[in-house]
């Protein structure tokens, strides 16, 4: 149909709507093409955490990954003025390294903040051992309080109330103990003082 037949049998209005629906469509396909293609990215660039079992595609893998983590660790060392040191071995035993300084000095470094740390590590240990200790003691402290309070207070007939029959036998037993020894020491002052008083009229 040429453009001036389609404008007779057609109003500009209708002709109108079918363009901007068209172009929505367009827009509309073009945005969900445009995501599909970065979801599958995503997808196709994803690396998963596991052993490749390919050995050619491992070793290809090892050798980008090694060359990109050592310039890594250099641009680290340039950029930041950091102290950097790495070490790699392959599965076959070969050694990879990189060492902003020297490598000797920067391992020495290593262990003796690792031994200071131990020493902070172990001191910090005792520390929280002893105040466990120390809660620990207070803790059976307290009980031993609590419990010679409440041998007082029924000693002193308080508190009987939860005592069993066999409880107040043991707490009458315990009474008169207390009571003999309390007239024992009682007579023998009794009688040194008659024999200070029988000694003071004899002179």
């Amino acid at each position: 149909m040429q453009p001036t037949e389609m404008f007779r049998v057609f109003p500009s209005f209708y002709i109108t709507r079918l363009a901007t629906a068209t172009i929505s469509g367009h827009r509309a396909w073009r945005l969900s093409v445009k995501q599909d293609r970065i979801k599958e990215n995503m997808v196709r660039g994803k690396t998963q955490m596991k052993r490749i079992e390919n050995a050619a595609s491992r070793q290809v893998t090892f050798s980008k990954r090694r060359n990109g983590l050592l310039k890594k660790a250099f641009e680290l060392s340039v950029l930041c003025d950091a102290e950097v040191a790495l070490i790699i071995f392959s599965t076959r035993g070969k050694l990879y390294e990189f060492s902003s300084a020297s490598m000797s000095k920067t391992i020495e470094r290593y262990e003796k903040r690792e031994k200071d740390n131990t020493g902070i590590n172990n001191k910090l240990a005792a520390v929280d051992q002893n105040t466990q200790n120390v809660k620990e003691d207070a803790q059976s402290m307290a009980k031993k309080i609590e419990l010679l309070e409440n041998s007082k207070q029924k000693l002193l007939g308080n508190g009987l109330e939860p005592c069993s029959l066999n409880e107040l036998n043991q707490l009458e037993t315990n009474l008169e103990r207390s009571l003999s020894r309390i007239r024992e020491r009682k007579n023998l002052l009794f009688r040194q003082q008659i024999e200070k008083l029988k000694q003071e009229l004899t002179i």
